[in-house]
């Protein structure tokens, strides 16, 4: 199931990602710093969605109180739900 998710916080603005059969297939992040939205997006390529939004949850971005992983995090659990 592909599913849009808008930030809030973060230099990036929308997320758009793939889930199937509690999998997370595919993340595009638009906006924000492109070689490290890569990475996540395919460090998390092929992982258990749960255990995806478990890991990035809570991650902060300098003094601010989210960061494109932790709104990854709320994006899988908005497509989870």
């Amino acid at each position: 199931m592909k599913k849009t998710y808008h930030a809030k916080g973060t230099c990036t603005h929308q997320i758009d990602i793939d889930i199937e059969d509690g999998v997370v297939r595919s993340v595009q992040f638009y906006g924000g710093c492109s070689g490290n939205q890569q990475g996540i997006s395919m460090l998390v390529a092929g992982m258990d969605a749960r255990k995806a939004r478990d890991i990035l949850n809570g991650i902060k971005c300098g003094r601010k109180n989210t960061s494109c992983p932790d709104q990854l995090a709320r994006a899988i659990e908005m497509a989870l739900a």
